[in-house]
């Protein structure tokens, strides 16, 4: 890896962006008539969710059907260009989402142009170069057996019993709303002989897991894996940004799932010399002590690394792991959170599991290389499989960056490295994965397809089933978040921000997204639980008794502390989130095998507890209990966010308290109008009014950045008996940042007494309450009087 200063120089970075998740009920033009209020809320520029044609109603745009046109349906390319003009008018600038991993795999396919033709005319046609497809993984058409075919696990049922709905309407194939378009000189043939004949072989869709012969976006089939790795692939699905980069609409780029593709430093570098260097951030996920690459030609990652470190120095350690203890005996969880982790790995990977095919794909590139000569001979198929089981699922971050040709990273070589005793297959598959035993085009693809599978199999068994199973306190259970190891000391927190700005100044840091479990004030309710763990214990127990009983005692603690994150809440929210949570939870339900009789059950016990007045009333009680320890949190970590190195993302309406759940709960379109109208109505906070002391520190923090007055950051120390309970840090020598964490605790405790912190010379004023302070010590129960949180600059 390189050192940080040799990566080429990007753009100006935004001092903080906003984002708008765009859709058919928040358009481009919505969004320009957004831009005024944007403006006076402080950011610099404006984050928006992906432009490209998606499928007709997309809600997040992450199913690209066309890479040659902005969206017609969020407003094309002229509501893009007015919308640039809006925002440059008001000073602001346009980050656009990039999708290079996939495609949709729409209905009907004909959306998918480049897919179409591919099945339509085979491997041979030039688009086939597009789409990450092993054609020899099944058999061809009759009269080409050996040049394979596309699997389409698309039937509702196996094959025999959907033939009478399968209908050849001139040159084309119609299953439902499904079109196919049918190999040339086939139309008039039999229906049996005609699908014999296609360059696709239609399925039952339960047959995808296990036989599905096109990489997808982790395990979902309707979105088809692209290969940017290949120069014209690249052009043609960047053609349109990269344009509107040139001309100036489009000022940076936030790149999804690089974890996806073959190489992605290899596209970071292809992308910053298309752009000159635009300020770019991926959507990489660091899991522990992981550091993104060094020689990665990008500004920084999207944030979720900073949610973690801001979300864990506001929870307790040591009553998270009492609330853990208490779960684990109240659901009868066998498994830490670790060991629930690496099952839910192992689970991918194993025959019949979700990515099953993806691992099974390995197998037969294994074979294929050990083929290419006698010194690789003989590794029976099982004992690779095996190996490759064992590494996918004990793989400690989400993947390896190996580049053929290159010496591996030293973090890859301590992951597989083989011990000098390991069984000779297990040897050859990790030598494989690292790149020692030589080149070849086998050789050199086992390397990326490793390590694109590994991502997969982090992403859907830990986030996707893991953090659904272990719902001892959900607020741990967030994108790139380690329940092992809840909570983070002071001084961590401070390491990691001098490490931040030292490597990433620019990056991104974020706190709710598109894709968090839950927002961020829904976890700032749920860490107060980590600070009462018996209090929280004989409340769940008591919710679950007066609700009657429940058939999961885990599923039980997952409904109460979804209740409390965005209570109130509604019935169809609740259940929603529920269902899908039990679904991705694979224990008493899942999507591939619904039990009905739980679901039914389950939501008769949601609907019946919301309808419970009594249990309503206490359960409102114990939220109006934890409310103002909730706020200190909520209020704490937006200034964190606001205030420490990097550049803050505020997700859309997360200005004031946002208590959001899992997609697509969090993707609903936010009324910025009304948003508008209370900043104007009234900037200053209000006692006892959360969104306007959110909202003021919001505005007041992002107009500090945009006017540039934030210096480098410094940590500060309390001196006290509650010294523990205070993040203070300098930015400069003329800004100050203090926050309150482990509120309940710090009340318990007695408050503040004389805990006192020193202010450097000078005269400060509090930005947030207008209030003077003079250079010296100030007691910490005088600072917090009116706010739990304080911005400080020195001669305002």
């Amino acid at each position: 890896m390189t050192s940080a200063a040799a990566r080429p120089e990007t753009a100006v970075p935004p001092t903080a962006s906003y984002r708008l998740q765009l859709q058919p009920d928040f358009t481009l033009r919505d969004a320009r008539r957004a831009v005024p209020y944007l403006a006076a809320l402080g950011v610099s520029h404006l984050h928006l969710s992906p432009l490209l044609e998606a499928v007709a109603g997309s809600t997040h745009g992450y199913d690209t059907v066309d890479h040659g046109r902005i969206s017609e349906q969020l407003g094309g390319e002229g509501a893009l260009r007015e919308l640039a003009a809006e925002a440059a008018a008001h000073g602001l600038a346009l980050i656009a989402d990039v999708v290079p991993n996939h495609m949709a795999l729409p209905v009907p396919e004909r959306l998918n142009g480049p897919l179409w033709q591919v099945l339509r005319n085979g491997p041979d046609d030039p688009f086939a170069a597009w789409f990450d497809i092993d054609w020899q993984a099944q058999p061809g058409p009759v009269d080409a057996p050996e040049r394979g075919r596309l699997l389409l696990p698309l039937l509702g049922d196996r094959l025999g019993a959907v033939l009478e709905r399968l209908v050849v309407d001139g040159e084309v194939l119609r299953y439902h709303d499904h079109e196919f378009p049918l190999r040339p000189g086939t139309a008039g043939l039999p229906l049996p002989e005609l699908l014999e004949r296609q360059w696709y072989r239609l399925c039952w869709w339960r047959l995808a897991d296990e036989q599905v012969n096109y990489r997808r976006f982790f395990t979902v089939n309707d979105l088809i894996a692209v290969r940017v790795e290949v120069p014209e692939v690249f052009e043609a699905t960047h053609a349109v940004l990269l344009r509107l980069h040139r001309e100036g609409v489009l000022a940076g780029f936030r790149i999804d799932h690089p974890d996806g593709l073959a190489d992605p430093r290899g596209y970071l570098r292809r992308l910053a010399e298309a752009t000159g260097g635009a300020y770019t951030v991926v959507e990489k996920i660091l899991t522990g002590d992981e550091a993104l690459p060094a020689d990665w030609p990008c500004a920084g990652t999207t944030g979720y690394d900073a949610l973690r470190r801001i979300d864990g120095v506001l929870t307790d350690p040591r009553g998270a792991e009492k609330l853990v203890a208490a779960y684990r005996r109240d659901a009868g969880e066998p498994l830490d959170a670790a060991a629930a982790s690496r099952a839910g790995r192992a689970e991918m990977v194993a025959p019949g599991g979700a990515l099953a095919a993806e691992t099974d794909r390995l197998v037969r590139l294994v074979g294929r290389i050990c083929a290419e000569g006698p010194e690789l001979a003989d590794h029976s198929p099982l004992a690779v499989r095996r190996a490759l089981e064992g590494l996918l699922t004990g793989y400690p971050v989400y993947r390896p960056y190996v580049v053929p040709g290159e010496e591996a990273p030293a973090e890859a070589v301590a992951a597989l490295a083989p011990a000098p005793d390991a069984p000779a297959t297990e040897r050859l598959v990790r030598e494989l994965a690292l790149g020692r035993l030589g080149r070849s085009a086998a050789r050199d693809e086992f390397c990326h397809r490793f390590g694109q599978t590994a991502s997969a199999v982090a992403a859907k068994g830990v986030e996707d089933t893991a953090f659904y199973r272990f719902n001892a306190l959900l607020s741990l259970n967030e994108v790139g978040g380690l329940p092992e190891r809840p909570g983070l000391p002071v001084d961590g927190f401070h390491r990691w921000c001098a490490e931040q700005e030292r490597l990433w100044p620019a990056s991104m840091t974020a706190l709710s997204t598109h894709d968090t479990k839950r927002s961020a004030d829904a976890r700032a309710r749920l860490a107060v639980l980590a600070e009462l763990p018996e209090v929280w214990a004989a409340e769940c127990a008591a919710w679950t008794l007066a609700a009657g009983p429940c058939a999961d005692r885990s599923t039980a603690w997952l409904l109460w502390q979804t209740l409390l994150a965005a209570w109130p809440v509604s019935a169809e929210r609740l259940l929603g989130v529920v269902l899908k949570s039990a679904r991705e939870a694979k224990r008493r339900t899942s999507w591939k095998e619904p039990d009905e009789v739980f679901e039914r059950w389950l939501t008769g016990y949601v609907r019946g507890a919301l309808a419970d007045p009594g249990l309503c009333s206490r359960i409102a009680g114990f939220a109006g209990l934890i409310a103002p320890f909730a706020r200190v949190n909520s209020l704490s970590a937006a200034l964190l966010h606001l205030l420490a190195p990097g550049v803050p993302d505020v997700f859309q309406g997360g200005e004031e308290p946002l208590y959001t759940l899992v997609d697509p709960d969090n993707r609903a379109p936010v009324d910025l109008g009304a948003l508008a109208v209370r900043l104007t109505d009234s900037p200053e906070p209000r006692a006892g009014d959360l969104a306007r002391e959110k909202l003021h520190l919001t505005t007041t923090a992002l107009h500090l950045r945009r006017a540039g007055r934030l210096g480098s950051y410094r940590p500060l120390a309390a001196d006290g008996p509650a010294a523990e309970h205070l993040v203070a840090f300098g930015r400069g020598e003329r800004v100050l940042g203090a926050a309150t964490r482990l509120p309940y605790g710090l009340h318990r405790a007695g408050g503040w007494r004389e805990t006192v912190l020193e202010l450097p010379p000078g005269r400060w004023t509090d930005l947030l309450s207008d209030r003077h302070f003079t250079g010296g010590p100030v007691e910490l129960s005088y600072l917090f009087r009116q706010l739990p949180v304080a911005l400080l600059a020195e001669g305002s």
